[in-house]
């Protein structure tokens, strides 16, 4: 088991196909949370957060060791990359030259395809400062790796920046202009991991509008306003309240699977997205970001067949995800938010998720 009395400890992890080691990072807050992180796919593996009572409970979704995270695949807590999200029948065209992506999502490719970021083995350095516990990740990106071009070099650093907030900072730099969306995948459940459905949190997400979606759940292209639909979450609503109902975008997800438009324009530090409250235990999760969308998923593909931590199962709607990013299908969608980056550009983002009662 981790020292709880560092601010930064690590354990073994497990062995990987390959024969490397996996890490356990754990950063510890000394008045606060306590974050676990794999330096396999940088997932979060756990967060313990104080419930109104100052009770502890883990409040992501997750596996016991690193063998679950080779053979799962529903991206729990991972790092996302180079692409989050769907791209259209895998291909896109940048500067005149047509690219060609691994399909593994349907006719799309999703989240970077089979060999994304959330499948490899990150470089890890820890820093322990009592004041802000940090984890920094590195990884090179080769081109051609999954169809993407350029070489791109990728920080993800993790840190307690206060008692109650989690922050993450993506930094990357490409040799060759390329497509760019990092984001991280992980599922809540703020009445605890293994606490069965997430339908009775109640949600705030600060979007006028959202990006509907076809068949496939790529976008169309429109923006469209959330007024007087099941998507306006401008004020509470439990998550339940309208997943069932006639709504033909909700049909198409099965449930809540869009992306919602926070700003076209960048902000220069993180603002609040979302808020999330969970009645049973009074927890409370906000999310701040720099990034102009949100993906909202009510979990809706879980189906029970995954073993996650202490043997648990995790059934339909008993996760939800708040994924900042830019729009998906961003290349192929030019009046979208650029999402390329280019040599001579730093790519940098930052996103806080805040766990208070």
């Amino acid at each position: 088991m981790p020292d709880s009395s560092q601010s930064v400890s690590s354990a073994p992890f497990g062995q990987l196909p390959d024969g490397k080691n996996a890490m356990l990072y754990t950063l510890t807050h000394p008045r606060g949370l306590r974050v676990a992180i794999t330096d396999f796919g940088g997932a979060i593996t756990s967060v313990l957060a104080p419930d109104r009572d100052g009770k502890l409970a883990d409040v992501v979704l997750g596996y016991d060791d690193a063998s679950g995270y080779v053979g799962g695949r529903s991206h729990f807590g991972a790092l996302i990359g180079r692409v989050g999200n769907r791209t259209a029948r895998g291909t896109f065209t940048l500067d005149g030259v047509t690219y060609t992506l691994a399909k593994n999502n349907g006719p799309n490719h999703l989240h970077g395809g089979p060999n994304g970021f959330d499948r490899v083995l990150w470089e890890s350095s820890a820093k322990e400062d009592p004041a802000t516990p940090t984890l920094e990740l590195s990884l090179i990106s080769h081109d051609g790796e999954e169809g993407y071009p350029g070489t791109l070099h990728v920080k993800v650093t993790y840190s307690l920046v206060s008692a109650d907030t989690l922050q993450i900072r993506y930094r990357a730099e490409t040799d060759k202009p390329t497509p760019l969306n990092l984001t991280n995948h992980s599922y809540f459940n703020l009445a605890g991991h293994a606490a069965g459905e997430i339908i009775d949190h109640e949600l705030n997400i600060f979007a006028d509008c959202f990006t509907p979606i076809d068949a496939t759940l790529i976008p169309t292209g429109e923006l469209r306003e959330v007024a007087g639909t099941p998507f306006d979450f401008r004020t509470p609503h439990l998550i339940g309240e309208r997943i069932g109902s006639a709504d033909e975008q909700l049909k198409s997800a099965g449930g809540y699977d869009h992306n919602f438009v926070l700003d076209t324009a960048t902000r220069a530090k993180p603002e609040l997205a979302a808020r999330v409250h969970e009645p049973r235990s009074g927890r409370v999760l906000e999310v701040l970001t720099t990034e102009p969308g949100i993906q909202f998923y009510s979990g809706n593909f879980l189906n029970g067949k995954e073993v996650g931590k202490g043997g648990s199962h995790h059934p339909h709607r008993t996760g939800f995800c708040l994924e900042t990013q830019h729009f998906p299908d961003s290349p192929n969608h030019p009046a979208f938010p650029s999402v390329i980056l280019r040599p001579g550009e730093t790519f940098d983002s930052t996103t806080q998720y805040r766990f208070i009662v």
